[in-house]
């Protein structure tokens, strides 16, 4: 859902932007790596020591390069391969890194266990949700799903969460909660994310499979 309404907004409003900085001369690639740095700079320097609220203000000024690069990328003409290849790579540096910093603060100050668990369970599983759409893709399917809980969806449910419950050290209070509450949301949502697309893989497979003539005796069937 977020993927389909909330882009489009977003890349329409983040376009004066996108040609501003073509006009300075500055390249997608460019604006790709710097966002991953402030990022990845923004979660691991301040949520291992619990300053949610700064480090999702420091992450969310960063996080929308991933709409300016390709905005620039198309004004410019230049979308390739490579621009693919690099955004795709370094989402999920910058993943890593948000729920790595999370994972490191409930392991450190935060001292909670289970939390760490389901924290690290979210960082694997939203990779391993990403690594199916891009396995069953590069063997020739389509993966027509729409997932419960893809990226933006993880991005926004754990930002809004951090963000708030960093108001805590500011007098607001119980607000801590919602970060607990959010990253059980995101590991149960990725879970059934992950299990529709394998379902959806696994059929489109035996479509293709079936399409297909029969491989001779002796052929490989791997």
């Amino acid at each position: 859902m977020l993927n389909k309404y909330a882009r489009a907004f977003f890349t329409r409003v983040l376009t004066p932007f996108a040609a501003l900085l073509i006009r300075l001369g500055v390249s997608p690639d460019a604006v790709t790596l710097t966002g991953t740095a402030g990022v990845c700079a923004g979660a691991l320097a301040f949520y291992p020591r619990g300053e949610f609220f700064w480090g999702t203000v420091v992450i969310t000024l960063f996080v929308f390069s991933d709409l300016v690069d390709g905005n620039m990328a198309r004004q410019l003409g230049r979308s390739s391969r490579w621009g693919a290849f690099l955004d795709s790579t370094l989402d999920r540096v910058a993943d890593g890194a948000i729920f790595g910093g999370l994972t490191l603060w409930y392991a450190g100050q935060g001292d909670d266990n289970v939390l760490c668990a389901v924290t690290i369970f979210c960082l694997a599983s939203g990779q391993v949700v990403s690594y199916t759409k891009a396995r069953g893709e590069s063997i020739g399917l389509p993966v027509n799903v729409n997932g419960l809980v893809e990226r933006a969806e993880r991005l926004v449910i754990s930002l809004v969460a951090c963000g708030f419950s960093g108001l805590h050290k500011f007098g607001v209070p119980h607000i801590e909660i919602l970060l607990p509450i959010a990253l059980w949301v995101v590991a149960a949502g990725s879970a059934v994310t992950l299990v529709q697309r394998v379902v959806t893989v696994r059929r489109e497979a035996a479509e293709a499979d079936a399409g297909e003539p029969a491989v001779p005796q002796g052929g490989d069937t791997r």
